[in-house]
This record gives C-alpha cells, sequence and structure tokens, in this order.
C-alpha cells in the first residue's frame, strides 16, 4: 500500500463515552508519547475507560489513559498510567477551557488512530452528562433499531 492511499486506523474507542455522556464537539489532537508508548498503541494495547482530560496552567491534559508495557522495551519501558500532553491550537484550547468552566461540560477522549501519516492522534470531546432517563432512551432506541434490522433480514 502505498502513502497516498493509506487512510485512519483506529486502534481503540471508548465506547461508554457514547453511552454515559451527550457529546457537544469533537476535536482532533495531537498526543506526546514515548518511543514505547507509539509501539504499544501501534500494537493495540490501549484503555480509555475511565479517562478524561483537564487544564493544567493552560495546557490539555489527558489522565489516567492505560497504554501497557510494550514486550520488548526492557529498561526503556514507560509507566502504563501516567498524565500525557495533547496537543491543539491555541484558539481552540482557550475554547475549550471557557466551556468546561461552565457547569456540567467536561472532556474525554473518544478514539485513538493512527492518522495517514501513521502518527498517534486522539479524538476527545466536549461532553455533557446524561440523566437517567436519556440513557434509557438511548437502551430503547437501540433495542428498537436492532429489532428493525432483524425484521428487515427476517422478511427478505
Amino acid at each position: 500500500m502505498s502513502d497516498k492511499t493509506r487512510e485512519i486506523q483506529v486502534v481503540s474507542t471508548n465506547k461508554k463515552a457514547y453511552f454515559q455522556y451527550e457529546i457537544v464537539t469533537k476535536y482532533k489532537a495531537g498526543i506526546v508519547l514515548t518511543g514505547t508508548e507509539v509501539k504499544s498503541v501501534r500494537a493495540g494495547r490501549v484503555s480509555m475507560s475511565d479517562s478524561y482530560c483537564l487544564f493544567l496552567s493552560g495546557e490539555l491534559w489527558l489522565r489516567s489513559m492505560h497504554i501497557a508495557e510494550y514486550q520488548e522495551g526492557g529498561l526503556n519501558n514507560h509507566v502504563p498510567k501516567h498524565d500525557r500532553k495533547l496537543l491543539l491550537n491555541k484558539r481552540e484550547l482557550r475554547k475549550l477551557e471557557a466551556k468546561t468552566k461552565e457547569r456540567g461540560f467536561t472532556i474525554i477522549p473518544v478514539e485513538v488512530f493512527l492518522n495517514e501519516k501513521n502518527m498517534v492522534k486522539v479524538e476527545i470531546a466536549l461532553v455533557r452528562g446524561k440523566k437517567l432517563f436519556s440513557k434509557k432512551n438511548t437502551i430503547k432506541e437501540r433495542d428498537l433499531k436492532r429489532d428493525m434490522d432483524r425484521s428487515m433480514r427476517n422478511y427478505r
């Protein structure tokens, strides 16, 4: 496959995010990683189940994302869970920081992927927590869609 035909490769998704939160906007951000972290991410050994983003001194940091140790890392291996800096434009950072100061908004990672240039990127989302009745509606809509798909397959 040539470099021009390479496409985005999704490494990991945060499935809980779509159920627990209402997604307002999404951003693609770079992430500062060490060499062994990059190799583990390319191997797909990433977990974002409880991770979130926060601002520290005007910079956006990703907290508690687990990247498993690289098997051939040896002494140069990384710590699986530590804060990782996210890279965004200054304008986007200011906009996100202003929104997170409003009540009810937070930033969470939704997806880790490799872009066309084979660089690790994180898709983050500005989200608002869903209420219990919204979660029940989401379950009901998902079940209805599944039943419709089943009936259409049986109809054919």
